[in-house]
């Protein structure tokens, strides 16, 4: 028993991690710091403007600009110390890389299982909203499809969301392509992105009425709390740069770059958005509205301008599930690479140099997903999940200074043990901003990683004794060969 215990703790050693020892398994290292800049904005930028900024408003009303100014604080005490992190511990995996270097097996294997449900649903989710916007533009051209083509079968009339099913194929068809591709992809969407977000910008500020501002937290402070809880969801992308560790050039200077800088970059963005928005038009109209930016402007009668927003919208969307579809099959690489998962996942494409079979069975359950289940407001599960990471990620920093301060940092967080401790507290003042629903679903599906974690041990440990039992047999059979070969030469 007392085994057992030690083994479900036991570390990855950091050596193997500083020096990139995987035996064999690594990945092609082609992004620079700019490409990973441009990785973090097209992770970050999409569904929390084009979606919930409109959520947020119905919450906090104009101070939205604070509550995204709170959760952008809380970011940055995180981005931080993923700094430090990323410019230390070089392999793919992120914070369960980390987990697994300070905390052990089970701190890592928690972490890897609640960010798989983060990223899966977080990439299906987006591709839903992203199949919307693609209905109403067709619509808009004359091109209606039938609504049995584009709803869940659980919504009454619909029998596949086509749409969201198929782009979720093809951007898994562009990663198994790798990773040079993917980025280029990922430049040329988050481009089209920004450019819509400044004519929203340059547009709206021209119809901003200041009696929209009125009552500026017409909920107090719970209500900005609350707020800053929801659009914690819009910065979630920042900490993808990390699991890029091992397909990066020089990733002990770039990751803090691209890490830092595009959460920076990011932050302006929501603000200003945010800002124009809700002086357009009055936070109450927002209640209901999956589209704020298009509501924003068709109220103000800048209907012009919709169809280049909706554009814009389709681009900025397509980023987000690219990037999430791009981070999921790294976790389980680096998961599987431990033995926590079937090692097979571990294979990399021959040609392309990417996790092939991981990105396809990624693919395959996100675009399933996508294309029969509503899943209607999920962004405080996502959030519930990365805010956990995050506390594991700020003890890892800690835990690091300590056993190991000689270690060469590249870049270090400033303030330590304060800022990690700031970051902890943070994290778990927004989770406490969530609902009692939202972490009884949490505490479930901890509780079915656990069974599955202690399922696939057994499993596995079972296969080794068999193994050894195997290979026990061919030593005896050799042994007894070896006593009867002699023989019959003796007897010639």
């Amino acid at each position: 028993m007392g085994e057992t215990m030690r083994s479900l703790f036991k570390k990855k050693d950091i050596e193997e991690c500083l020096h990139c020892k995987t035996t064999g398994q690594k990945l092609k290292r082609s992004l620079g710091p700019l490409q990973l800049i441009i990785m973090g904005i097209g992770a970050i930028i999409g569904a929390g403007i084009f979606i919930v900024t409109g959520i947020g408003s119905a919450t906090s009303g104009p101070s939205l600009i604070i509550s995204f100014i709170i959760a952008a604080l809380a970011c940055s005490l995180t981005a931080l110390c993923y700094a430090e992190m990323a410019s230390m511990i070089t392999v793919t995996g992120g914070i369960y890389t980390y987990t697994q270097v300070t905390m052990g097996e089970i701190g890592a294997w928690i972490i890897g299982w609640t960010s798989i449900l983060q990223y899966i649903i977080a990439g299906a989710s987006v591709a839903i909203g992203w199949s919307s916007y693609v209905v109403g533009f067709l619509a808009s051209m004359g091109m209606a499809l039938p609504v049995f083509l584009t709803s869940s079968p659980l919504n009454g009339a619909g029998m596949i969301n086509l749409p969201a099913f198929l782009i979720i194929v093809v951007l898994s068809a562009i990663l198994v392509k790798g990773t040079q591709e993917s980025a280029k992809i990922n430049a040329f969407f988050v481009f089209i992105k920004l450019a819509v977000i400044l004519l929203f910008v340059v547009v709206g500020y021209q119809f901003i009425n200041p009696a929209n501002y009125h009552p500026f937290a017409p909920h107090g402070i719970s209500g900005i709390f609350h707020g800053a809880a929801i659009v914690f969801f819009a910065y979630i992308g920042f900490d993808t740069i990390a699991s890029a560790a091992e397909e990066t050039k020089n990733p002990q200077r770039a990751l803090p770059i691209g890490i830092i800088c595009s959460l920076a970059v990011c932050s302006l963005i929501y603000i200003v958005v945010t800002g124009v928005m809700n002086g357009m038009v009055n936070f109450s109209m927002f209640a209901n509205s999956e589209a704020p930016i298009m509501l924003a402007l068709q109220s103000v009668g800048a209907n012009w301008a919709t169809t280049i927003i909706t554009i814009g919208a389709i681009a900025g969307l397509t980023t987000v599930i690219l990037v999430n579809l791009f981070v999921v099959p790294r976790l389980i690489f680096a998961m599987s690479r431990d033995e926590l998962l079937p090692k097979k996942l571990t294979h990399v494409h021959s040609k392309f140099n990417s996790p092939a079979l991981s990105i396809v069975l990624v693919g395959g359950i996100s675009a399933l997903v996508a294309a029969f289940l509503p899943m209607g407001d999920i962004f405080e599960l996502v959030n519930i999940a990365a805010l956990s990471a995050f506390i594991f990620l700020a003890i890892s920093v800690i835990y690091l200074r300590k056993s190991h301060p000689h270690i060469p940092r590249k870049f270090k967080c400033p303030l330590v043990p304060i800022i990690p401790v700031a970051s902890i507290i943070a994290c778990v003042a927004l989770i406490t901003q969530l609902t009692f629903l939202t972490i009884k679903i949490f505490a479930v599906w901890l509780i079915l990683g656990l069974v599955v974690y202690f399922a696939y041990r057994k499993y596995k440990n079972s296969r080794k004794e068999d193994d050894k039992e195997i290979e026990m047999g061919e030593m005896d059979d050799a042994i007894v060969l070896g006593a009867i070969i002699p023989e019959k030469e003796t007897g010639k």
